[in-house]
């Protein structure tokens, strides 16, 4: 498949470790698509108005506990966003309270992931998340 037909994923995030972890899982399950990182809700809408993130073939994986603008906030604006509202976004998040789960798919995300706590958890988590998006037609 060629880089223009792939997909791409935003990894809105604001815990290096956290980002290193994810990065290690996708390569562990050879889910070698790009990843572009943003730290947060705000820095994610500038890259991602700014066209520094292509939006074809996007997938945003969100953290829903950051500073600045936390994830609830950041889907609130991208869904009152006209050339943004239609992108699909995955929560992967520690938080398990039943309010934010209902909070994030009233705000149409696609997923909604707990982090888990080991590494061979979240090396599971992805391989399953890698497994569904193989089959998912993207715009």
């Amino acid at each position: 498949m060629d880089d223009k037909n792939r997909l791409k994923i935003l990894l809105v995030e604001d815990d290096e470790v956290d980002v290193m972890t994810v990065r290690r899982a996708f390569a562990e399950v050879q889910f070698g698509n790009p990843i572009h990182h943003a730290e947060d809700g705000v820095a994610a809408l500038e890259k991602l108005r700014s066209g520094e993130v292509p939006r074809d073939k996007l997938l945003v994986l969100l953290d829903l506990n950051m500073p600045r603008m936390n994830g609830i906030e950041f889907l609130r604006e991208i869904r009152a966003d006209d050339s943004l509202h239609w992108l699909p976004v995955v929560v992967l998040t520690t938080s398990d309270h039943e309010r934010d789960r209902v909070e994030a798919f009233g705000l149409n995300v696609a997923g909604y992931l707990v982090k888990p706590v080991t590494f061979e958890g979240f090396i599971r988590l992805i391989s399953a998340f890698k497994k569904y998006w193989t089959y998912v037609e993207m715009p």
